[in-house]
């Protein structure tokens, strides 16, 4: 099973792309992998014959062995010799040989209709329908030839969820259980984490963001229809990369008792999808223009909401920016995406009473609020840092370079 993010501990095989005994090229895909940030193909990255050890549907942590390419001394005759293989008449599909029962989930039994017929699902699918409980029987399925597919079986289980738990005396009314999926039970429990081990504390100051929302509006009423006008959140992205860039201590993490300082600057910016939370990452903000942020921000949001986005887009980053602005939130904290430092949480750009050179008058006033891990940052320095981006949005033509 390959790592195919830096947060990821362990993957489902979602469908073989070879088939068992099939000769495979270098760089050729090979089997479609569901992490817990998106589903993607992964390439073999040597050439040989294919022999299948991990069928499809199984949930292996990285590094457990899925498949041999070439020799590996009889794994694969004992692999065959342990477990019966999936036959074209069971499953239409690629046909694989399951991986013994000492290495991964005991199989989920096989639900047998009326007639005797065994119903047609994709591995995936039953195993989704056993941890539900849903009744294939009951499931009409949209594959090839009526074979029921993984969008079957939620959809089956979205609509039968609802169940009356007992607790109508209690005043609740009827109780619906939904189970989470991959990447929602991978949030909680990497929240629940953070706020468990990082000893943090927040920091907020108060931004005049009247010469920033001043340059937007001209930059918008100049710019032709193709052109990408950089928002708030893109501003803050490159003045919190830019802060970052001359304050490398705060560009790091705390792991395993050490410390961790990185070369890039690279900005993570949450990004709210269907049911989900992802945050994809913006690669050496610190270089690239207003601009160059702004088209990658809008490109890296759509991914997510269009369910397109990959691993490699979701790693690597250093710091994160949170926004909740656009929702009319004056301020909030936001928890750390461990093991980074710090998150930057952005606040709602309203029009305020402020004091301006000596004067009461109605300023676009913005509040941001840093999160920091006490073990890699002290007070004085999340107030730098805090500083620093103030100071940058405040003059914000220092945000064109």
């Amino acid at each position: 099973m390959p790592r195919l993010s830096d947060s990821m501990e362990e993957g489902t095989i979602v469908r073989w792309l070879k088939r068992d005994g099939d000769e495979v090229a270098r760089g050729e895909d090979l089997v479609e992998i569901e992490t817990d940030k998106a589903t993607m193909a992964y390439e073999s990255d040597t050439a040989g014959t294919l022999q299948i050890t991990a069928q499809e549907g199984a949930t292996l942590p990285v590094g457990a062995k899925i498949a041999v390419i070439g020799d590996d001394d009889g794994a694969a005759e004992e692999v065959a010799a342990s477990v019966a293989p999936v036959t074209e008449a069971d499953d239409p599909g690629p046909t694989v040989t399951p991986v013994p029962l000492a290495e991964t989930e005991p199989p989920t039994p096989t639900p047998e209709p009326g007639n005797g017929e065994r119903v047609k699902a994709s591995p995936v699918a039953r195993r989704i329908a056993g941890e539900t409980g849903v009744d294939l029987d009951s499931v009409s399925g949209s594959g090839p030839g009526g074979r029921i597919v993984k969008a079957d079986v939620e959809g089956a289980g979205a609509a039968a969820v609802a169940t009356t738990s007992g607790d109508e005396s209690s005043g609740r009314g009827s109780v619906t259980t939904t189970e989470p999926t991959r990447t929602q039970a991978l949030i909680a429990r990497r929240m629940a984490e953070s706020r468990a081990t990082v000893p943090s504390f927040t920091l907020q100051i108060s931004v005049d963001m009247t010469t920033a929302t001043t340059l937007r509006a001209e930059l918008k009423a100049s710019a032709n229809e193709s052109q990408a006008v950089p928002t708030i959140n893109d501003m803050v992205v490159k003045a919190s990369a830019l802060a970052l860039r001359e304050q490398p201590e705060a560009n790091g993490a705390w792991r395993d008792g050490h410390f961790e300082h990185y070369s890039r600057v690279n900005i993570g910016v949450a990004v709210a999808g269907p049911g989900t939370l992802v945050v994809p990452t913006v690669f050496d903000a610190d270089a690239k223009t207003l601009a160059d942020i702004s088209a990658e921000t809008g490109a890296l949001a759509e991914r997510v909401r269009s369910g397109t986005i990959t691993p490699p887009q979701t790693s690597g980053g250093t710091f994160t920016v949170s926004n909740l602005g656009m929702f009319g939130v004056r301020s909030f904290e936001a928890v750390i995406n461990t093991p980074q430092a710090a998150i930057l949480a952005v606040g709602a750009v309203e029009q305020r009473a402020a004091v301006h050179e000596g004067e009461i008058e109605a300023r676009m006033l913005m509040e941001l609020t840093l999160a920091c891990d006490h073990r890699i940052l002290y007070g004085a320095d999340g107030a730098k840092l805090l500083a620093r981006i103030k100071a940058l949005l405040e003059a914000p033509l220092s945000l064109a370079s």
